[in-house]
């Protein structure tokens, strides 16, 4: 879709994200290798009870399928920036539901703009666990 064609507040949900509690171990002895993410008995001693995701392996659970959405297409010229907040622990084997909506747009010349996308991530209880804000350089059309 063109930067042209593009308004705020254009919101899509996306597909639902299963936190898979092997893909989960995996990725954090890979890239997040504290007890809290892979160590059973010792996440029962911590406030959240059990295992919790690793932040980056949830954000990335609900960015998979916001790219399977594929909101601007072949319109997509570059990512720009992107700020994750984690806001409830993840735990294995939760769903997560996103919302991704538009919530600015600015023209950088003739040729693309600046897109802000907002994305809510919700557990299967409804709660909001994680938020992000992405920007994107689209494509304008060419007159």
């Amino acid at each position: 879709m063109f930067f042209d064609d593009l308004r705020i507040g254009m919101t899509v949900e996306l597909a639902p994200a299963v936190i898979d509690k092997e893909k989960m171990l995996d990725f954090a002895r890979e890239y997040d290798n504290i007890p809290l993410h892979t160590d059973e008995e010792y996440a029962k001693t911590t406030p959240f009870g059990k295992l919790i995701a690793p932040g980056v392996m949830s954000f990335m659970a609900v960015w998979a399928k916001y790219l399977e959405m594929d909101f601007f297409g072949e319109e997509l010229l570059a990512g720009k920036s992107t700020k994750i907040e984690w806001l409830k622990p993840v735990f294995a084997e939760d769903v997560l539901t996103a919302t991704a909506t538009i919530t600015d747009l600015m023209r950088r010349n003739p040729k693309n703009g600046l897109v802000t996308v907002f994305i809510e991530a919700r557990n299967q209880h409804g709660e909001l666990v994680l938020t992000n804000v992405t920007e994107a350089i689209v494509r304008c059309k060419m007159v």
